[in-house]
C-alpha cells in the first residue's frame, strides 16, 4: 500500500465536486426547504457528507470573515476562528448551537484591537498534553507571533515578535507562520509559510532546538510550507509538510530529518488526523 492509499482513501477530482454541486442545485430546486439541506452530500461510504442547514448561525450584528481555521476539543466543542472582528473566535457546541463568542476581550489579552486580531488571523490548533487541553494561534503578519491559550482564551505563552520578554514570551523571528503541530512528547513544530520557509522545532517549554528549509524545489526546501501534522499512524511520530506550491507533501523524523516524499498532491494546505486517515484539505485561506 502507498502512502497516497493511506492519506486519501476517496480521490477525489474537480469533475466530482462539479457533477455533485449540479446534483445539489436540481435537488435544492425541487426539494422543500425543511429537505433542502438533506440533499448536498458529498463522498461515498465512510467518507460520505453532508451540509447541516443552520449550523453555526451568529448572532445578528455579527458575522464571518475569511475562513481560518477550525478545532474541535475533548467535549467535541467547535472552536472558529475567521477574519472578523466579531466575533474573532466563536466556539458551538458539536449540533452547531453558539456558546460563545471571543472579541474585544480576547483581543485585549493578547495586546491588540479587534482591527488587528482581524488582520493577522490565520491557524489554531487544538493540543491534549498530559490532562489539560490548549490552543494555538498563529498570526501571519504584521503579527508574526505564535500564542498558546488555554481553552477560555487565556494567553499563556507568546513566541515571536514581542515587545519584551519574559517568563511567559519570547522573542523569535518570524515573517509570517501559518501553522503549529505539538508532538507526544511536547515537542512543538511551527511553519513560516508565508515567510521565510522556514520550519522551526521547540521543545515543550519553547526551547529552540532546530530550524530548516528555506525556498526551493529540493526535498528540505517549500514553497509555501502551509500546514504541518505530527503523524501518529504509522506509530513512531513523523512530521507530515504540506508544501503547497510545490504540489506535495514533505515528510520527516521529528529530527526534521528528511525521509519521504508524496508527490502531485495539488496545492496541499493542512491536516486532519481521524482514526486510521490522515486528510489534507485545500484550498487555504489565502
Amino acid at each position: 500500500m502507498s502512502s497516497s492509499d493511506v492519506l486519501f482513501p476517496n480521490r477525489l477530482t474537480r469533475r466530482d465536486f462539479l457533477q455533485w454541486s449540479g446534483a445539489a442545485a436540481a435537488g435544492l430546486a425541487l426539494a422543500s426547504p425543511a429537505r433542502a439541506a438533506e440533499s448536498v452530500k458529498l463522498g461515498s461510504g465512510a467518507f460520505t457528507y453532508a451540509v447541516v442547514d443552520g449550523w453555526g448561525q451568529l448572532p445578528a450584528g455579527m458575522s464571518y470573515g475569511l475562513g481560518c481555521a477550525i478545532v474541535v476539543d475533548s467535549q467535541d466543542r467547535v472552536y472558529v476562528t475567521s477574519r472578523s472582528e466579531s466575533p474573532c473566535v466563536a466556539v458551538f457546541d458539536k449540533d452547531g448551537q453558539l456558546l460563545e463568542t471571543w472579541s474585544k476581550d480576547f483581543a485585549t489579552n493578547v495586546g491588540y484591537t479587534t482591527e488587528e486580531v482581524k488582520k493577522t488571523a490565520h491557524g489554531l490548533y487544538w493540543s491534549k498534553e498530559g490532562n489539560d487541553e490548549f490552543l494555538y494561534f498563529t498570526e501571519n503578519k504584521p503579527g508574526n507571533r505564535v500564542y498558546k491559550t488555554d481553552l477560555k482564551g487565556k494567553v499563556l505563552y507568546t513566541l515571536g515578535a514581542v515587545k519584551e520578554e519574559h517568563s511567559t514570551s519570547q522573542k523569535f523571528e518570524f515573517t509570517s507562520p501559518t501553522d503549529v503541530a505539538v508532538a507526544p512528547n511536547g515537542d512543538i513544530y511551527i511553519v513560516d509559510g508565508y515567510g521565510t520557509q522556514l520550519v522551526h522545532r521547540f521543545d515543550k517549554n519553547f526551547k529552540h532546538l532546530k530550524t530548516m528549509g528555506g525556498r526551493g524545489k529540493e526535498h528540505g526546501q517549500f514553497n509555501i510550507c502551509h500546514g504541518v501534522w505530527v503523524s501518529t499512524l504509522k506509530g513512531e511520530p513523523e512530521i507530515y509538510i504540506a508544501d503547497r506550491a510545490n504540489n506535495r507533501i514533505e515528510i520527516y523524523s521529528p529530527e526534521l530529518e528528511y525521509r519521504r516524499t508524496i508527490e502531485d498532491v495539488r496545492l496541499p494546505c493542512c491536516f486532519y488526523q481521524h482514526g486510521d486517515h490522515l486528510p489534507n484539505w485545500a484550498p487555504a485561506c489565502r
